[in-house]
């Protein structure tokens, strides 16, 4: 069989991976002369690496990420809290195996929804689904299920993912409906699902966003028990930032 007709059929069979390997793989074996069966195995390597990365793709965009960070990127130099054994913790995911929240608490600046989306892309390269969104986000489309009668279907589709990522908890105020709703949420992921929030407020003080005592003492214990809880303090990155750039600025 010829190269252009080997290359049709891989295309034709949408083999893409194995297409895009084809000519450097017979180049390389040609060169090395390896056996058949080792080309074989380039071949569908080739095509497994090809698929996964379209897999991991897909699960990215779906999660609706904001930023694009990642776990290498994380600045140590800065002075936060945040040690090495703590993002090691993350990066290990055994959170999420045991179906545990993460709550990710302190002041604006410090790297929280950096983190909490650094965690999340990472779950997507190990093959998890996630979803991402703002908690006053959230509400809004709890407002909008509501008003349309698709409520139960949208609780559905937030009980799906493997990780649920709920930033900025605190923000605004929620009435005792929405709060019900985010203990039904909590209720729902309860079993080999985690949901990471980002907040401002220690979980002793959600009782000052939500309106019923009642709930925020059920929503307090669903989290406080169990969930893997990471205290950052510590100067804002963005002054760090903003300090790196001028001192930049100054030496050029």
């Amino acid at each position: 069989m010829s190269t252009a007709i080997a290359k049709n059929l891989m295309a034709d069979m949408k083999l893409l991976g194995m297409f895009a390997a084809f000519e450097q793989g017979v180049a390389d074996a040609t060169r090395d002369q390896t056996s058949y069966s080792e080309f074989l195995d380039t071949l569908l390597q080739a095509e497994a690496d090809y698929r996964q990365e379209r897999k991991t793709g897909s699960r990215i965009k779906a999660a609706k990420f904001t930023l694009r960070p990642a776990f290498e990127d994380i600045d140590f130099t800065a002075s936060r809290s945040i040690s090495k054994a703590q993002i090691k913790e993350l990066y290990g995911m055994q959170w999420l195996t045991d179906g545990r929240p993460v709550l990710l608490i302190g002041q604006t600046g410090v790297g929280k929804t950096f983190l909490a989306q650094a965690t999340g892309l990472h779950a997507c390269a190990c093959g998890k689904s996630v979803m991402y969104m703002t908690v006053t986000t959230w509400l809004e489309n709890v407002a909008l299920a509501r008003s349309s009668g698709t409520y139960l279907r949208y609780r559905d589709k937030l009980a799906k993912p493997d990780v649920l990522i709920l930033d900025d908890m605190g923000m605004r105020k929620m009435s005792s409906i929405e709060a019900q709703d985010l203990c039904e949420i909590l209720e729902e992921r309860s079993i080999a699902k985690s949901t990471i929030f980002t907040t401002q407020l220690p979980l002793d003080h959600w009782s000052e966003v939500i309106a019923d005592p009642v709930i925020a003492d059920a929503i307090r214990d669903r989290l406080q028990h169990s969930a893997l809880t990471i205290n950052i303090t510590g100067e804002s990155y963005r002054g760090v930032k903003a300090r790196k750039l001028a001192s930049k600025k100054k030496d050029a």
